[in-house]
């Protein structure tokens, strides 16, 4: 494994950019210096996050999620 998350990463296994190996590691997130735990999605090169909002649910079950735009810090959490 890589010693830096990836670029991009999501938590939904439907989405191109799910990785159960990374996930299972523990990837951590710093937005705007502020600890996130309810990050669906990052991309660390476009800047921005989506999170949760609420308890609210699209027709599918999936969370409705609102992007947030800052500076993005993606870390390891087991620190291997």
């Amino acid at each position: 494994m890589t010693d830096s998350p990836p670029d991009r990463l999501a938590a939904n296994p439907d989405s191109p950019y799910f990785d159960q190996a990374l996930m299972e590691r523990g990837v951590g997130i710093r937005f705007n210096g502020t600890e996130k735990t309810n990050v669906e999605e990052y991309c660390v090169s476009e800047g921005w996050i989506r999170v949760a909002a609420g308890n609210a649910k699209d027709r599918r079950g999936n969370p409705l999620t609102i992007k947030l735009k800052g500076t993005v810090e993606p870390y390891f959490r087991d620190e291997a």
